[in-house]
């Protein structure tokens, strides 16, 4: 059973600069959220219970966003602002969460390494916070589902223009007999291939289902 689940938000964000100088990219607002409360969310109405957000140097507006903001709170209630006040109580009430400093920006790889003191010898679930995925049935739910089916790593994947997979981690894949045609095994996995060297338009995008063996 999948119960854990890994934010890697240690990252630089320099694709995002100057807005991530003094800012963690994973705080910018999408409407009104910030970006890796969308991928929390998902998570917690996925049914994952334990989570672990992989922070850096510059990150503790992170850990305060999911923090009780006592202040707040006692302004928001004085001032008769119900409904703020439960949105902010909704916040950090939400789940349990753990958080680990990765002391240098080392990768993705490295991110979730720093993570295996916290989830043991069992399978967990990745999601990358700048990855904003939409579904009636949350994305990470759906790849838990295959998961149980399967009993192997999964990966999330999305079709992009041929003239963009230069831009993604792109797979070579052999479709799997499913109700959808949605299921692929993986053969490969080729990081910002040329479009010559690109064997499918399948991107790996942000949510990923590991098993401990991804630690050795």
């Amino acid at each position: 059973r999948i119960r854990r689940a890994v934010f890697p938000a240690a990252g630089l964000g320099t694709r995002f600069l100057p807005a991530t100088k003094a800012q963690p990219k994973e705080m910018l607002p999408l409407v009104d959220k910030p970006l890796i409360q969308y991928a929390v969310e998902e998570a917690v109405s996925s049914g994952l219970q334990n989570l672990i957000i992989i922070t850096g140097r510059g990150k503790n507006a992170i850990e305060d966003h999911f923090d009780v903001s006592y202040e707040l709170e006692k302004i928001l209630e004085e001032r008769g602002k119900s409904e703020l006040l439960n949105q902010v109580r909704a916040v950090s009430d939400m789940v349990h969460i753990a958080y680990v400093r990765q002391k240098e920006a080392l990768g993705l790889g490295h991110a979730v390494l720093t993570a295996r003191g916290f989830i043991g010898w069992e399978p967990f679930a990745v999601l990358l916070g700048d990855d904003v995925i939409v579904g009636d049935t949350p994305c990470i739910r759906q790849m838990i589902e295959i998961h149980e089916r399967y009993q192997t790593s999964v990966v999330a994947i999305m079709e992009v223009p041929g003239n963009e997979v230069s831009r993604y981690g792109i797979i070579g894949a052999k479709p799997l007999e499913s109700e959808d045609g949605r299921l692929f095994e993986v053969k490969d996995m080729i990081e910002k291939p040329t479009v010559r060297e690109a064997p499918s338009n399948l991107a790996i995008i942000g949510r990923y289902i590991l098993t401990p063996g991804i630690f050795d």
